[in-house]
């Protein structure tokens, strides 16, 4: 099999940062002290498919920090495109190798990236039917296209080789990160992508919320709960999403819909990142994080929470984690399983097992993490 392979290298360095994407914000997120994030997980999918299929999958991917030099940084032999790209790529250098693989004969493209990549990559397709999966290392990764994890992208693509994976139409989205920064909630449905389907290894398109009244009264009544149950002189490390910011709101305080936010006896620290939480957090022992994970994809930590990072999980460990949400929600995540996608493989194996959510007042469900 002839597998296309490119990594969009600026993917995902808005996150710890706080800055919720990485679209039109580059200079900022590393003036904020951002850090690449997409080279680290492509050498993460190439040696896990290195050791995996390495014999059976040729590779062609794209010169410098697209994708050549990650694959020397595992080892891993390819052929290289012969596109020129300068310091900083841009989209068009993503659409470029696209056009490029898909005249070479793929049979897969992979990518690393995040929603925005996904976009760039269906315009350049058009009507072409190639398939594609995506390697998560955006922020927010709203569409359906990617694996959960570097690791599940491998097993997909070895049931893809022998056949064993439908190739389905995913949901390519993209938010409109200029709005998200201004805590306003806008997603937009850009198309269709081909791609190969295997059961919990793809993470599908993320759900909105309803905004009906039993909604509204589950998320109040789950809010009440955690609120009867919290510590005086605790700090809560708030993560993103509605069913968090009614919490907020029953406790008297602001709270960001699409940030992080830090609470302690009636004040609160709005929108902060990583490097925040670790300067005003004092007494890790008695600190606590709330989470709801993502619509439909179930993922807890590794999609919009950057923020809260390998690190900060570390110090406050899978105990003082309160997960929250509503029953409509959880009925609603593909194969009733909880996910992780750190960043950190440690720590992603620390938090996988089972974990309490509190789904009402005064009731909570066991979900299994994976």
């Amino acid at each position: 099999m002839k597998l296309g392979f490119l990594v969009n290298p600026i993917a995902g360095m808005g996150g710890k940062v706080g800055l919720k994407g990485t679209d039109g914000v580059l200079d900022e997120a590393i003036k904020r002290g951002a850090e690449p994030v997409a080279p680290k997980r492509a050498v993460e999918f190439l040696k896990i498919l290195k050791e995996e299929a390495s014999k059976s999958i040729s590779i062609l991917t794209c010169p410098g920090i697209m994708g050549e030099d990650e694959a020397r940084e595992a080892n891993l032999k390819v052929q290289v495109l012969p596109m020129k790209t300068g310091e900083k790529t841009t989209a068009e250098d993503t659409k470029k190798a696209v056009r490029l693989m898909v005249k070479a004969k793929v049979n897969l493209i992979v990518f690393v990236g995040g929603d925005g990549t996904a976009k760039d990559i269906l315009d350049a397709l058009q009507n072409c039917e190639t398939p594609v999966l995506g390697v998560p290392s955006g922020v927010k990764m709203y569409s359906g296209i990617f694996a959960v994890n570097p690791s599940d992208a491998v097993d997909v693509i070895l049931a893809f080789a022998n056949k064993q994976a439908e190739i389905t139409d995913f949901e390519i989205m993209d938010a409109d990160e200029d709005a998200i920064r201004s805590d306003e909630f806008k997603v937009k449905l850009y198309g269709f992508l081909k791609g190969p389907f295997v059961p919990l290894r793809i993470q599908g398109s993320k759900q909105v919320s309803p905004s009906t009244l039993d909604e509204k009264e589950n998320q109040t009544a789950i809010a009440k709960f955690v609120i009867e149950e919290m510590k005086h002189g605790a700090t809560y490390i708030l993560g993103p999403g509605t069913t968090v910011k009614r919490l907020a709101e029953l406790l008297g305080v602001k709270k960001t819909l699409l940030g992080v936010d830090i609470y302690k006896d009636g004040r609160v620290i709005l929108d902060v990142d990583e490097k925040k939480i670790l300067r005003e957090v004092k007494d890790w022992e008695n600190t606590w994080i709330v989470l709801s994970p993502i619509g439909h994809q179930g993922i807890l930590l590794g999609r919009g929470n950057q923020q809260i990072s390998p690190e900060i999980i570390r110090k406050i460990g899978k105990k003082r984690i309160i997960v929250i949400a509503t029953k409509n929600k959880l009925k609603s995540i593909e194969g009733g399983v909880l996910r992780v996608d750190t960043g950190d493989p440690e720590v992603d194996e620390m938090l996988r097992g089972y974990i309490k959510v509190v789904t009402d007042y005064r009731e909570w469900r066991l979900m299994p993490v994976k």
